[in-house]
């Protein structure tokens, strides 16, 4: 027995194929061809004015075309209006206010009418091809996708990604990178826009975003989560930096990006084309970050200024050049990494500008607030101190004048010692004087010296460094 054949015309397999091969729609491509018809008989056959209304069956593929009227007691424009007079010889049962519909054949189209609706038809299918690809690819924008290279120019290079070709710039493509036509190539979808000549694709091997994507498809614990990427700078076809965290304390983050017998980041190296790969670890504290940023130079010490989101890094003097990198690129990773503009510093270089950092903010500030709390008690301590001077001289004197004199003189000493007590009291310049020349006087004992006495204040202070440091 043979096959009964498919009633379905040619017209409606020819949209289920462009429905599977270009994603547009079958309804899309009928509701175009409705409205191509309906333009192309108004302008042709009908007024501008007229209602047209045409239906086609998306199983059948049966086409109607109707012509819509209105019933009205004075007809003011023919084409879409009818009086009742002539509704009523159509059918005695029109009254004013009801529609008379008419079904045109769509034979009656004429060979122009037919061109003018296949220009239409071609029109709304290219400008539905357009959306349904914008559609598909807008979701796909920040994420890598596979494409063959299909061909090669000085300037550019078009990827096949599907069903479209997107466009990779020369300025997108990894620097020593050769591109041959008919390679695989994994590529970071970084624009999709809609355009008056299509929708346009740009894709890049160049975006830091590829290096992050990349990651997550070979780190399973960074596409679940556990680990979590923060930012990530790059030089392409050079180096990157990527930073990393967890809250998970059993999981470290660096090992896990770095993978077993460091596959995953080898995975990652290979398919950047041997672009090297700094992994660090995230802190919120940016001391930390920062310092962590830089490596694999060791910093001994960092100093912020929040205020213009700069920090200024002390390292030692063998590891400047490591910290600033070949041509100031680990400098300039870090840079962009953290967020925070870094000025990098040698030891010397930072003795010799007189940068100290022994003294903190905490010590500056509870200095101020001794000062502060100093002048507030100084005029009762002055009072206080005097006396405490006046007596502690006293001694002094009594002291070296009993033991310097005979014994015999003893009461003529007592009274030397009133004498100059009296004088104190009376504050006479001749006393300042005595003070002074006991103050120097080598033959003192060394149980006489004050108990409060150190000998490190004997040193040299620099104290216009250190004003200049709290000023700034």
């Amino acid at each position: 027995m043979a096959a009964k054949k498919s009633k379905t015309p040619n017209f409606i397999d020819a949209l289920n194929l462009l429905e599977q091969e270009r994603g547009i729609d079958k309804m899309t491509v009928l509701d175009a061809l409705k409205e191509a018809l309906e333009k192309a008989y108004k302008k042709n056959y009908a007024g501008s004015e007229s209602i047209i209304r045409c239906t086609i069956d998306g199983e059948t593929g049966r086409i109607r075309l109707f012509d819509i009227k209105q019933v009205v007691d004075d007809v003011m424009d023919e084409d879409y209006q009818l009086s009742e007079e002539e509704a009523q010889e159509i059918n005695p049962k029109y009254k004013v206010g009801d529609e008379v519909v008419t079904e045109i054949s769509p034979e009656v189209f004429g060979r122009l009418a037919a061109i003018q609706t296949k220009q239409l038809l071609r029109q709304k299918i290219r400008e539905a091809e357009k959306e349904a690809l914008y559609q598909e690819y807008v979701d796909k924008q920040d994420e890598i996708i596979n494409g063959l290279v299909e061909r090669v120019e000085p300037k550019f290079a078009i990827v096949n990604i599907g069903k479209t070709g997107a466009l990779l710039p020369l300025n997108a493509q990894i620097p020593g990178e050769q591109l041959v036509e008919g390679q695989h190539l994994k590529v970071y979808v970084s624009v999709v826009e809609r355009g008056t000549k299509g929708t346009h694709i740009g894709v890049s091997r160049t975006d830091p975003g590829l290096v992050k994507r990349l990651f997550e498809m070979n780190v399973p614990e960074i596409y679940d989560g556990t680990v979590v990427i923060h930012s990530v700078s790059r030089e392409p076809g050079e180096r990157s930096k990527i930073s990393v965290s967890t809250e998970n304390p059993d999981i470290d983050p660096i090992g896990s990006c770095v993978g077993p017998k460091g596959t995953r980041v080898r995975n990652v190296v290979t398919e950047l084309n041997g672009e090297q790969i700094d992994i660090i670890e995230y802190s919120d504290d940016p001391i930390t970050y920062i310092s962590n940023a830089l490596s694999p130079a060791r910093v001994d010490k960092v100093k912020l200024n929040e205020k213009d989101t700069s920090a200024l890094v002390i390292v030692p003097d063998d590891q400047l050049s490591l910290a600033i990198g070949k041509k100031g690129q680990n400098a300039r990773l870090a840079v962009r990494l953290t967020g925070w503009k870094i000025d990098i510093k040698s030891e010397t270089e930072a003795n010799e500008a007189g940068i100290n950092f022994d003294v903190d903010d905490d010590f500056n500030e509870e200095f101020l607030e001794a000062m502060e709390a100093s002048d507030e008690t100084n005029q009762n301590e002055d009072v206080a101190a005097s006396e405490e001077e006046a007596k502690e001289t006293e001694e002094k004197v009594a002291k070296k004048v009993k033991k310097s004199a005979p014994v015999k003189h003893e009461s003529h000493d007592s009274e030397a010692a009133e004498t100059l007590k009296e004088k104190l009291e009376q504050g006479n310049d001749d006393d300042q004087d005595y003070v002074k020349i006991l103050s120097e006087d080598e033959d003192l004992d060394e149980d006489d010296e004050e108990p409060d006495y150190d000998p490190k204040y004997d040193e040299d202070i620099d104290y216009d460094a250190f004003d200049e440091y709290y000023d700034d």
